[in-house]
Formats: structure tokens, sequence, C-alpha cells
């Protein structure tokens, strides 16, 4: 299907929209979280019923993604991630006044599910938003304002920690407002593809879309193998800052603060400087570093090397997530976009779900320095394993034409 490809003022302006939105997106979800966490902590004092939360905050994008990526490819893509938003809006606001703890933790799993929609839509807006700007360096705009947000949600809700529960959802409900309100001024569309009845039959599964591109399969295969190890470490963590160094609660902010500064700095400033042709070369790198950073702080049990770990890793982490999600646009048919994030997304929360447990087993099967150690050295040996496989495939690793027809000019 033609369309008219936007002027670069327009671009720009839309690029800015959606980073906009994914600021707020990121900052009223985990608002919205740490809110949630501590009301039901207080509530229950059941660290189960923690964990029913967090997972219902994990499992809809694993069980809805094919729904989602085929729903993205067949709707225009702006309409879902309204419609998705006004959804989440409404459910934060009746969330704001849910007493009930049967309530609370339904709920959140209704506002995940329309974020499985949500987010799905607005991953395929990067590539179309892009303009005449590089993949990767939109991508990086974008994903430099989702680890803003991400630091700027905890702050918020410390702000907001004294006035209780209720306004922090509303304020969450806001951001749904505005995220609907940002995206509706996008001028970009990614309107459904036309495709053979052979096409759709490829493309109906995400999966397979990563599975089938060698690159693209041994690069997120990687990725997502190392975050089973790389989501415990918060869990980790937490025994090794209060137990180990010795430090208190404040040092912990701004031990999460530290990774959250490398994030913005890997996704904004780095990674739109590796070139096309290397994106999955340096996505394995920045896993490397990514868990470098995080074995780095057992080496010394002092608050400046961890700060400086936390650092180093976030960088890593930053540069990692634009890497990998421009290949996935830069190797996947425009058209088949919905479902490869969508599959790549569940594939993430399915290994961020299965952690929850493995950090608190981590820190009981050995102690927190070495569990801290063992989380950081697995991700650089999948990384090697990931860069070796790349080097044996040969030329084939190289860049290649797929065929993907949206309207953004990537710079070999």
């Amino acid at each position: 299907m033609l369309r008219s490809v936007p002027s670069p003022t327009a671009t720009s302006r839309d690029l800015r929209l959606l980073a906009g939105a994914v600021f707020l997106s990121a900052a009223g979800d985990l608002l919205a979280l740490i809110a949630l966490a501590l009301h039901v902590h207080a509530l229950t004092g059941s660290g189960l019923a923690v964990s029913a939360l967090f997972a219902a905050t994990l499992v809809p994008a694993v069980v809805l993604a094919p729904v989602a990526g085929l729903f993205a490819d067949r709707v225009e893509s702006v309409r879902v991630l309204v419609c998705a938003s006004l959804a989440q809006a409404a459910v934060a606001a009746a969330l704001a006044f849910s007493g009930d703890l049967a309530a609370i933790l339904a709920l959140p799993a209704l506002l995940a599910s329309a974020n499985a929609f949500g987010h799905t839509a607005e991953f395929t807006l990067i590539a179309a938003v892009a303009g005449a700007r590089r993949v990767t360096e939109a991508t990086g705009i974008v994903e430099a304002a989702r680890s803003a947000g991400l630091a700027a949600g905890p702050l918020l809700g410390a702000a907001l920690a004294t006035l209780g529960l209720r306004p922090a959802l509303l304020v969450n409900a806001a951001t749904f407002l505005a995220i609907a309100a940002a995206a509706g001024a996008l001028r970009t569309r990614r309107p459904p593809r036309t495709t053979s009845v052979e096409q759709r039959a490829r493309a109906l599964d995400g999966v397979r879309l990563l599975r089938r591109d060698e690159v693209l399969r041994i690069a997120t295969a990687t990725a997502v193998g190392a975050l089973l190890l790389i989501a415990a470490t918060p869990t980790v963590e937490v025994f090794y800052i209060k137990d180990v160094v010795g430090a208190g609660d404040s040092a912990y902010a701004l031990v999460v603060c530290a990774w959250m500064a490398g994030m913005v700095t890997g996704a904004g400033a780095l990674a739109h400087r590796v070139k096309a042709r290397l994106a999955a070369t340096g996505a394995l790198v920045a896993l490397a570093v990514q868990g470098a950073g995080i074995a780095l702080q057992a080496t010394w049990a002092i608050l400046p090397v961890t700060l400086g770990g936390y650092l180093v890793g976030g960088l890593g982490q930053g540069v990692k997530d634009v890497l990998l999600r421009a290949l996935i646009a830069d190797r996947v048919p425009a058209a088949a976009h919905g479902r490869a994030f969508a599959a790549y997304n569940a594939a993430r929360s399915a290994a961020q779900f299965a952690a929850l447990g493995a950090g608190g087993l981590l820190v009981d099967a050995v102690e927190p320095r070495g569990a801290l150690a063992l989380a950081g050295l697995g991700p650089v040996l999948a990384a090697a394993a990931g860069l070796t496989a790349l080097r044996h495939r040969g030329g084939a690793a190289r860049h290649h034409d797929t065929g993907n027809d949206s309207a953004v000019v990537v710079a070999r």
C-alpha cells in the first residue's frame, strides 16, 4: 500500500510526540506499580501477594502477544495506540477507587492487557516516524525517553507517597489521556499493508519471523536468554547493597538512578553511532558490557564501585535495547512489524516472569556477592557464545535487504 512520506519537519515533530508519549508511559507505569506494590504489602504483608501483582503485569504481554501483533498489522497503528491508551485511562481511574484486594490484582492485569496492544503499536510507529533518520537513531531517541521515564517514575512516586495510593493512580490515569492526545496528534500513519495469502501465512507467527532470519535468531535468543539472569539482579541488589555494602535506602535509590542514567546515555548518545550492518554484533557486545557492569560490583564491596558498575551496566542495556529493536525493524518486512515486535516483547516478558523467583533462589543458593557475580558473568558468556555464532556464519551475518517496504531510509 502506497502512502505519502511526511516532510522532515513533520517526522521530527512526530518523533518528539512519540518520545514524549513513551516517557509518560514509562513514568506512569512505574509510578503505579511502585504505589500498588507498597499498598499490597501494607494490606497483606504477603510476599506472595506482591509477586502476584508483578505477575499480573507480565503474563498478559506473553499470552496476548500473537493477538496484539496481528492486530497491530491489521489496524492503523495510531488508532490502536489511542484506543489502548483511552482504555488504560479508564481502568487506571477505576483502580484508583478500588479497595478490594481482588480488584487491585485483577485491574492491573487489564491494564497490562491493553498495554500489550498499545506497546506493540508504539514500537511499529518508530520506523514510520523516523523519516530520513536512521531507524537506530529514532529508536535511540525513543528508548532514551523510556529510560528517562523509568527514572522519573520512582521520583514522582516519592513525591506522591505522602498523599496515598489514589493520587498516584489518578496521575497514572492522566498520563494515559496525555498519551492518547499525543498519539492522536501524530501526522504519520502506519496503515494496514495489503499482502498475498502466502505472505500472510508466513507472517502470522511472530516467533517464526524472528527465527527464520539467522541474525535475528542469534541476537534475540541470546539477549532473551541472558535476561533470565539480568532480570533477577534487582532482588539480589537489595541484599547486596543492604547486607554486603552496608548502605541505606538513599544509597539504593542512587544505584537505581545510576543505572537509569547509563540507559539514557547509551540509548540517546551511543547506540546511533553503531553502523547498521554491525547492529547485531553491537547489540551482543553491549549485552556483554551490561553483564560486566553487574559483575564489576562484586570485585569490591564499596558504594562507588557499585555506582560505577550500575552506570556501566545501564550504558550496555541502553545500547543493546536500541540496536535489537532497530535490527528487528530493519530485517523484518514492515507489514509484519507488529507480530515481530509482539513476539520479542512476549519473550522478554516471559524471561522477566521466570526471573521473578530466580533472584531469591540465587541469594539462597549463594551469598549476595556471589549471586551478583553469577548474574553478571552469565550474560557475558552468553554474549560471547552469540558473537561466536555470528562470526561462524560469515558473510551472511552482514546486513541485507529484507524487502522492508516502510518509508524509512536506513543508512548502510
